[in-house]
């Protein structure tokens, strides 16, 4: 597949590289401490243009479309995964489910804030009880009048804490299955629906990831996302695209793991020379190259498929096992390859290892990519 990439996406790369040299890179080791994120830094993404990538442009977005994305999220990524998450929460599933699913009327009144960053968004599956088997929420949505009432608690949210927007899926018929869940969109303020905790992470530390509780919290009609009963089947659409550029943030994490290795290997001296000059480290670094190159080309392959239109369930699930899975390698070469520096602080190769970790089990644990993989194989024979 030919992967030449379009002027504009060249320069929209080369663009954010500089930026996430300039304003990530200084700042990532701090943030990670700090557990937080700037807004000023969220508004510099605005303006940049990295949350219009993939919404149409009369929704005031690019449409590049999700080739383009995955090269700038492989870039923001390179020196903190957690911008990734970020996006995930707002552009990947929140901003593309309202772009799925959504009416014009919703389409109109949310997707310009949230391409443009006036609006962040954030979306809520995931809770304490039901991960995986997302089927087995317990958040229902019961009829009172011309609208509804939310009740259940939503854990792992990205951008929970601070989201003006969040796109809730609930169980409306609880008689149905899957088929009786629906989404809602749920605003900031909204009685009866807040943020109750921030969860301490192990990685992508700078990502808000909050609890969310809802307490009878009342939507009118207007609020419900898509057609009543279709919210898990249009989740599932929207998390199918997210893990794409999930994969593109796990390049971004084994690009950094390996740039970081050869830097510090070049200089790092041992018995009389560099410790690049061992084959050892050569080796590792070789394996480390070979592997996301190929990771590269499966998220690229996916993205493609998503741009014009093709079935890209299982690229996705490859994509993201894969990426996610080569990531969590890379990282651990580049501790072993800094020693004992690199069980510190002082270099950031202990952060893409704790990130990677994440990402290995966020949008879809690698046993589940699996399976959704093998359940596609085995139609097809």
């Amino acid at each position: 597949m030919d992967f030449d990439l379009p002027e504009d996406v060249v320069a929209f790369r080369d663009m954010v590289r500089k930026f996430a040299s300039e304003e990530i890179k200084p700042h990532a080791r701090e943030w990670d401490e700090q557990q937080h994120m700037p807004k000023e830094f969220l508004q510099k993404l605005g303006e940049l243009g990295v949350f219009g990538i993939l919404t149409d442009p009369e929704y005031d977005g690019s449409g590049l479309g999700y080739l383009a994305n995955v090269v700038v999220w492989e870039e923001l990524c390179r020196h903190d995964a957690a911008v990734g998450f970020l996006l995930a929460g707002h552009m990947g599933l929140c901003t593309t489910h309202i772009h799925l699913a959504g009416s014009e009327e919703q389409k109109k009144k949310y997707l310009p804030k949230l391409a443009t960053g006036e609006m962040m968004g954030a979306w809520a599956l995931t809770e304490p009880d039901s991960g995986s088997d997302a089927a087995a929420m317990k958040t229902k949505a019961v009829k009172d009048g011309a609208g509804w009432r939310l009740t259940g608690t939503k854990q792992f949210i990205t951008n929970g804490s601070f989201a003006d927007v969040c796109v809730v899926v609930a169980k409306t018929d609880p008689d149905a299955g899957a088929k009786g869940i629906s989404a809602f969109i749920v605003e900031k303020g909204t009685e009866g629906f807040a943020a109750v905790g921030k969860e301490d992470k192990l990685g992508m530390r700078s990502s808000d990831t909050a609890t969310l509780a809802m307490d009878g919290a009342y939507v009118g009609p207007e609020a419900l996302l898509g057609k009543e009963g279709d919210g898990f089947k249009d989740a599932l659409r929207a998390l199918e695209r997210g893990r794409v550029s999930i994969g593109a943030q796990c390049v971004g994490i084994a690009r950094g793991a390996l740039e970081d290795s050869i830097a510090y290997a070049n200089e790092r001296q041992a018995f009389g020379k560099p410790i690049a000059a061992q084959q050892a480290i050569q080796f590792m670094m070789s394996d480390m190259a070979t592997e996301i190159e190929a990771a590269r080309l499966l998220v690229r392959q996916a993205a493609v498929a998503l741009d014009t239109g093709e079935d890209a369930r299982v690229p996705a699930s490859i994509a993201k096992v894969y990426a996610s899975e080569v990531a969590m390698r890379a990282a651990l070469s580049a501790v072993q390859i800094h020693g004992g520096s690199g069980c510190t602080k002082d270099f950031p190769v202990e952060r893409y290892m704790r990130d990677a970790k994440v990402a290995e089990i966020g949008e879809g644990t690698s046993q589940i990519q699996r399976m959704l993989i093998a359940r596609e194989l085995l139609k097809a024979g």
